[in-house]
């Protein structure tokens, strides 16, 4: 269920705004989205583990306020996000 090294860093490269960076909402946004679509995919299995499915809200309510907080910051930035990302919104 968790992502793996390779796999975090990849999505690190990828987002990142700068050599270094590994902070950015558009990082974290990336991270968060791929522990989302994990999580749902065990939550199709295992339709009755209520402490994942809260974990899934968390997790999806923490992006949202990222999302929200970058939208605000620079609204250029947020559309080329959810496009990359093929986010809702």
């Amino acid at each position: 269920m968790s992502i793996t090294a390779e796999r975090r860093t990849a999505l690190i490269s990828d987002y990142a705004t700068g050599a270094e960076d590994t902070g950015s909402p558009e990082v974290q946004v990336a991270l968060l989205t791929e522990r989302i679509i994990n999580l749902t995919e065990h939550l199709k299995t295992h339709a009755k583990d209520f402490h994942s499915r809260r974990g899934l809200l968390m997790l999806v309510g923490r992006r949202r306020r990222l999302l929200d907080y970058l939208k605000a910051k620079n609204a250029k930035r947020y559309e080329t996000l959810i496009g990359r990302l093929s986010l809702r919104r």
